[in-house]
């Protein structure tokens, strides 16, 4: 896996593209798209890490927004066609007092600009004819926000979220609930589940390095499945898991385990009722070259 830190102006898949040619990649996918506006955190999987992508999607997220009040726009970013705008009134202490009312388990309608899709149609294709459908909405979980600067007619603040959370959208209702409408002007992704800023690396300082040496920027794909416990088996134990077959094993029904064997990482396991391990997804037992 490589924790890239997307550039501004770049898609996700535009990001990706360019780190699987970089590294003579068969097979890449991200975990999670940041819109061509946002910087920040963006693991690219390659190769057999693909199969534990998964585990990073659904991971928590944060991000530093800073959002502009009193301009509202059709993307509800600084993308978008400006669609109204409004004196701002609003103080420091009225933000404030607002915030508190988007924090815990609340409810989004996702926009229009976005790659939702609608009868195999993403929404935004249908946005880019003036198309608007009904959409319904969605629960996320913001765990935290917290206030940074204030400057009048915007301000920044850090937000800790779940998975499915726009940005964007928390913006825009955040402008509505002031009175005045705002858009989201500049989003960067500070963390994606336990791997944030610290740990990336940039486009140009991947190009600037020989191709020998470009492997020391990835970590190892085990990495994605760090949150859960470790099982080391023996080699009768590994033989029998990569043949797809389970293995007596007394641990927490619907518990699943980082797989360990004599050669090292072989996959995602998962125990069963009545003390059985069975493989979930495992690595090629000789790995081609990403």
């Amino acid at each position: 896996m490589l924790l890239l830190d997307k550039p501004i102006g770049m898609t996700s898949n535009g990001a990706l593209q360019k780190v699987r040619w970089l590294f003579n990649a068969e097979k890449a996918g991200h975990t999670g798209t940041l819109d061509p506006l946002a910087t920040g955190v963006l693991p690219i999987c390659l190769g057999e890490a693909t199969k534990f992508s998964g585990e990073l999607l659904d991971a928590g997220k944060a991000y530093r927004a800073t959002v502009q009040l009193g301009v509202i726009t059709a993307t509800a970013d600084a993308e978008g066609v400006v669609l109204a705008t409004a004196p701002v009134t609003s103080s420091e202490a009225d933000l404030r007092a607002v915030l508190p009312r988007f924090i815990g388990e609340i409810e989004q309608v996702p926009p229009m600009y976005s790659a939702l899709k609608r009868d195999g149609r993403p929404l935004y294709e249908l946005a880019r004819q003036g198309i608007e459908v009904e959409r319904a909405p969605r629960k996320v979980t913001i765990e935290s926000i917290e206030l940074l600067s204030w400057h009048g007619d915007h301000f920044v603040i850090d937000v800790d979220c779940s998975k499915g959370t726009y940005i964007r959208t928390l913006a825009a209702d955040i402008g509505h609930a002031l009175g005045c409408g705002a858009h989201l002007a500049a989003l960067r992704r500070t963390r994606v589940g336990r791997h944030d800023l610290s740990g990336t690396v940039d486009l140009s300082s991947i190009e600037s390095l020989a191709i020998e040496q470009r492997d020391a920027l990835l970590l190892p794909c085990d990495i994605l499945l760090s949150g859960l416990p470790a099982v080391t088996l023996g080699e009768r134990e590994a033989t029998t898991l990569l043949h797809g077959q389970t293995i007596r094993w007394s641990g927490v029904p619907s518990q699943q385990h980082r797989l360990y064997g004599p050669t090292g990482f072989l996959g995602l396991g998962e125990c069963v009722e009545d003390g059985w391990l069975k493989p979930k997804r495992l690595i090629a037992t000789i790995s081609p070259s990403i």
